[in-house]
């Protein structure tokens, strides 16, 4: 298999292939597809240890790199993940705060890795493009107050009926 042109590398502290293997299970169109050991010792681990593993995330190639503590996530860094309806952004949002992650606000969480995800429904986005600039801005205003986003309050915001 020819490798990707470009592929996202995400540095972990010996968690690269847990990571992927949640990744996998929790997001549409994601697998495990190779793992790959440490030929010799090297600053974070030692021979035969997990070095590298090549995972797909919704589509997007990755390479989890098991690089050791020296660098950390950052919000600088996320995954926009576009769902359709609130069973979706729930069950995201869920999964990724049921296995160790941190809530933030309008639509954001960490995963427990640190890793920044963006739980986005489409309704969202809509609302807060909407060519009317008062249903836009009421609809962004409900978005500030809410960590998980609740499509029904963002609706009902951009309608006015808030």
């Amino acid at each position: 298999m020819k490798p990707a042109k470009n592929t996202i590398c995400l540095w972990f502290d010996g968690a690269a292939e847990e990571a992927a293997n949640f990744y996998a299970q929790t997001f549409p169109d994601s697998s495990v597809d190779a793992i790959h050991r440490a030929p010799g010792d090297y600053p974070a681990g030692k021979q035969g240890d997990v070095l590298t593993v090549e995972f797909t995330v919704m589509g997007i190639p990755c390479l989890g790199l098991n690089g050791g503590p020296g660098i950390k996530h950052s919000e600088a860094f996320s995954f926009q993940v576009a769902t359709e309806d609130q069973a979706e952004t729930d069950r995201l949002w869920d999964a990724i705060l049921g296995n160790g992650g941190v809530a933030s606000a309008c639509g954001w969480c960490k995963d427990k890795w640190g890793l920044s995800w963006q739980i986005t429904p489409v309704q969202l986005v809509a609302a807060i493009t909407d060519p009317d600039p008062a249903a836009a801005k009421r609809a962004f205003e409900a978005m500030m107050e809410m960590g998980k986003i609740d499509i029904a309050t963002i609706e009902a915001a951009r309608r006015g009926s808030r």
